[in-house]
């Protein structure tokens, strides 16, 4: 991990830190210098973001949040603030993804994906920023995604959650800039991980893709660490309400 420390004596939390991009972050965040709290359903999953924290000399205060359950959340917040002295930052990253035909689709399906990829970050956005109004302010940055600005077959649902969450990112900053909480967001591009592995799985998709992407390869998880720290450090403190794309220059060229 580098000396630089953008975040030294920020005060964070990341969502659905278990795996995949919240792992990621968790580490990028506590190796830029704050200090983290990781949270997933249940907090045995956590040990191996816990274990790779501690190869690099970090460490991270683990709590259990269901983001599907406003109580959860609240419990998950308020456990978390006291262990850290306060919140400044929040990385709401937990999401599900279901690839469907939208003829296919069932309500529990639906349910699922818009409980948990917008119904539960609004909240626990809702819930970081009471703790953050109550003192000199904070930053949000929420995890959006392609499908936030362009729609893809088979992903209605989690198409329609990122959409929401773009247009909730643009409201609360508008919103929330008098409490001084900044609110971005990230749209990360084609990256492997656990929830999309099953894409990858599939050599025509993977060749069709990667014929889409200016760079030419898909994104690794730690492509996201240096834009996420950057959007909650003091160095975009004038920068709320946008969403950056990390996606190798798609959305760029279609």
């Amino acid at each position: 991990m580098s000396d630089y420390a953008p975040l030294a004596g920020k005060r964070a939390l990341v969502t659905g830190a278990s795996r995949g991009i919240g792992h990621t972050l968790a580490l990028s965040m506590a190796g830029s210098g704050a200090r983290v709290a990781i949270t997933a359903r249940k907090v045995e999953s956590l040990d191996q973001t816990l274990r790779a924290m501690r190869v690099f000399g970090l460490d991270a205060v683990p709590v259990a949040m269901d983001v599907t359950s406003v109580a959860s959340i609240r419990d998950g917040m308020a456990a978390a603030a006291e262990a850290l002295g306060g919140l400044d930052l929040l990385v709401n990253n937990a999401g599900v993804e279901r690839s469907q035909p939208a003829l296919e689709v069932e309500e529990e399906t639906w349910d699922l994906i818009l409980d948990t990829n917008l119904k539960g970050a609004f909240f626990v956005a809702q819930a970081a920023g009471r703790i953050m109004s109550e003192g000199p302010g904070g930053a949000i940055l929420n995890i959006c995604s392609l499908t936030s600005e362009r729609g893809i077959p088979t992903a209605v649902p989690y198409g329609s959650s990122k959409s929401g969450l773009l247009g909730m990112t643009r409201a609360l900053a508008a919103e929330w800039g008098r409490h001084f909480i900044r609110v971005n967001a990230l749209a990360p591009g084609y990256f492997h991980t656990d929830m999309t592995e099953h894409f990858y799985l599939d050599r025509a998709w993977r060749e069709e893709m990667l014929g889409k992407i200016p760079i030419a390869r898909f994104g690794h998880t730690t492509d996201l660490g240096g834009a996420a720290v950057f959007l909650l450090s003091d160095a975009a403190r004038y920068i709320t309400g946008t969403c950056l794309p990390v996606d190798g220059g798609i959305l760029a060229s279609i």
